[in-house]
């Protein structure tokens, strides 16, 4: 199976966000948010498997600005790591300022998909060559994310947790 780098999923959604997206306070709803970006880590997901994927997780999200009425959204998500069956996608969120045209970082998120057979058996998937810094960076951080879900899920026990043991030496 032939390693991908992260800007082969590399997946861009951009949309405006309508009246019946907003709250009463005029501000997109956040289930809104998490359904578009979910869409778009799942297109990322399937770009890097070429496999049916299914939301396994949303592991990380930070609702950090609000997104007010006529915002134009868009979600830039690329794999960040690649695991047996599963992948971790990262996303950035940005909104456009109507008048000035400049993008300003507004939200984040980290989903895990794993990618199946047509029978919903998992199935093995690419390794990830992270190029860029900010890639390296996702791309370790990815392994101890998926640590500490193991731990906590008791998974795995804390002292199997090498990337995280690491953290506090």
């Amino acid at each position: 199976m032939q390693s991908k780098t992260p800007k082969d999923s590399h997946t861009i959604y951009t949309d405006m966000v309508l009246p019946s997206d907003t709250n009463p306070i005029g501000n997109m709803f956040g289930g809104e948010l998490l359904a578009r970006m979910d869409r778009t880590a799942s297109i990322a997901a399937r770009r890097h498997s070429r496999r049916i994927v299914v939301t396994a997780s949303v592991n990380h999200v930070a609702f950090n600005k609000m997104i007010p009425l006529g915002s134009v959204v868009t979600v830039d998500a690329k794999v960040s790591r690649a695991f047996s069956s599963s992948m971790e996608v990262y996303m950035d969120v940005f909104i456009e300022n109507r008048e000035s045209g400049e993008k300003y970082l507004s939200n984040e998120a980290i989903y895990t998909f794993v990618a199946v057979d047509e029978t919903g058996r998992p199935v093995r998937v690419p390794e990830i060559i992270p190029e860029t810094e900010i890639e390296k960076e996702r791309f370790n951080a990815a392994l101890r994310r998926k640590q500490l879900s193991l731990v906590l899920a008791g998974k795995m026990k804390p002292q199997d947790a090498t990337e995280l043991k690491a953290l506090f030496q």
